[in-house]
């Protein structure tokens, strides 16, 4: 019985020590919001939407300061062309050529499906820094396709989080997310993104590609792929002016 209370003592220590060695929850969010966010951004990127059937590949050039301010264009196809979405601190309009009228989004609206992806309005809105929103807890540490990550844990610490609880694995050397499950307040697993072809742009790590997956929906997800990008950069103030979405 005494060998076994001291194997037990000697396993309890070792858990310890090695949990003990984890960077603090806190310190890998600062370390992903700096390569995450930026001060200004302007990014063209593609979204594949649908089912294998029906894939469609719309083309879009977002401009963004901060999280409080952002225009997108829609380039392509024909069908999205000239769509254009302004973002006001918490407000979204959204002007539709077809029609020539501009439509403001909000309260449950925001739930809904951003051109038939899985990503809804208040997803595509929030690029608000990480640590602004959550406490975090390094939980362990998993391999995703090779590699090295911390699992945190993500509790929100704001009332108007977009989830309640995220769960996160983060690469152990460039501090960015390869993989990233969103839950609500019950525990159901909501969102999944995984992110991949990550590069190296002006300094700082970042993933050119990503999948955001509607747990509550059947499919495969939906792709984004970066085609350019710009961080830090100057954007004309014109850009976020209700006046440029006609």
């Amino acid at each position: 019985m005494k060998t076994l209370k001291i194997g037990i003592l000697l396993l309890l220590s070792s858990a310890m020590l090695f949990a003990q060695n984890y960077p603090t929850g806190k310190s890998i969010l600062d370390k992903v919001d700096k390569n995450m966010s930026a001060k200004t951004r302007v990014m063209t990127a593609s979204m594949e939407v649908g089912t294998e059937r029906t894939k469609r590949t719309m083309v879009s050039k977002t401009y963004s300061e901060g999280d409080h301010k952002a225009y997108t264009e829609y380039l392509a196809p024909a069908r999205e062309k000239g769509t254009k979405m302004l973002k006001l601190d918490n407000q979204l309009w959204i002007y539709s050529p077809a029609t020539d009228r501009t439509v403001q989004i909000s309260g449950h609206m925001l739930r809904q499906s951003v051109m038939g992806s899985d990503m809804s309005y208040e997803d595509m809105m929030n690029d608000k820094p990480l640590l602004e929103q959550y406490q975090a807890e390094v939980t362990g540490t998993e391999t995703i396709d090779g590699s090295n990550c911390w699992v945190v844990t993500l509790t929100a610490i704001i009332p108007d989080a977009n989830y309640f609880t995220r769960k996160m694995w983060v690469d152990t050397e460039r501090y960015i997310p390869l993989k990233e499950d969103m839950f609500a307040k019950s525990g159901k697993l909501l969102k999944r993104i995984t992110f991949s072809n990550v590069q190296k742009i002006q300094g700082r790590w970042f993933p050119m590609a990503l999948v955001y997956k509607d747990m509550l929906k059947d499919g495969q997800g939906t792709k984004m792929t970066i085609q350019e990008i710009q961080l830090d950069t100057q954007i004309p103030a014109s850009y976020f002016n209700l006046g440029n979405l006609k």
